[in-house]
C-alpha cells in the first residue's frame, strides 16, 4: 500500500457526529492492513466510537489538546512521519485543517520526518517523567517548544512549580 492510499483513506473523514452543530473535534484513528497507522500519543477524549474494523473516531471538546502521529512505511522502510499537537476549538472558530480531524483545530506544533518525530517524543517524555501530563500543559508552551525544534535549539520544559502556576491561573479564569 502506498503512502497517498493510505492519506486518501484517512482524509475522507465526512462529519464523525453527522451534526453540524456538533461542539466536538472527532479525529479518526486509522490502521488498515499494511503500512499505515494513525495513532494518538496522548489526550483525554471526552468520548470514543470504533468503526468499522481499523477505525476508531475520538472526540475533544474545545479547548482540549491532543497529539496525533501518522505514520506510513513501505517495504524499504518509513515513509511519512508526521507528528501534530493540535487543541481542538470550538465550531465556527476558524481552524487549521489537518488530514484525519474535523472540522480541524488549532495546530500547536508540528513536525515531519521520524527524526524530528522522535525529538518531540523525546520532549513529551520529560515532560511526563516531571509528573506533568502533556495534555494539560499551556498552549503557549507548545508553541515554544515548536519554534525551538524548528530553530535546532534544545526544547526547555516548563518545571512542576511553572506548570503549577499556570494550571491555578486556568481555574481562576474558569
Amino acid at each position: 500500500m502506498g503512502t497517498t492510499a493510505c492519506a486518501g483513506a484517512a482524509t475522507s473523514n465526512p462529519s464523525a457526529s453527522g451534526a453540524t452543530d456538533d461542539p466536538l473535534t472527532h479525529v479518526t484513528l486509522f490502521w488498515p492492513h499494511g503500512h499505515c497507522e494513525h495513532w494518538l500519543r496522548f489526550g483525554k477524549p471526552v468520548a470514543t466510537r470504533r468503526g468499522e474494523r481499523g477505525r476508531r473516531v475520538e472526540s475533544y471538546a474545545p479547548g482540549q489538546i491532543f497529539a496525533l502521529v501518522r505514520w506510513a512505511g513501505h517495504d524499504h522502510g518509513t515513509a511519512l512521519s508526521h507528528l501534530a499537537i493540535v487543541r481542538a476549538l470550538p465550531r465556527g472558530t476558524a481552524v487549521s485543517r489537518l488530514a484525519s480531524v474535523d472540522p480541524g483545530g488549532e495546530i500547536l506544533l508540528a513536525v515531519q520526518g521520524w527524526r524530528r518525530v522522535a525529538r518531540v517524543f523525546a520532549v513529551i517524555a520529560a515532560i511526563e517523567a516531571l509528573g506533568v501530563a502533556p495534555e494539560e500543559v499551556a498552549a503557549d508552551h507548545w508553541r515554544l517548544i515548536h519554534h525551538r525544534l524548528a530553530a535546532r535549539r534544545t526544547a526547555r520544559i516548563n518545571d512542576p512549580r511553572c506548570q503549577a502556576a499556570w494550571l491555578a491561573g486556568r481555574e481562576r479564569q474558569a
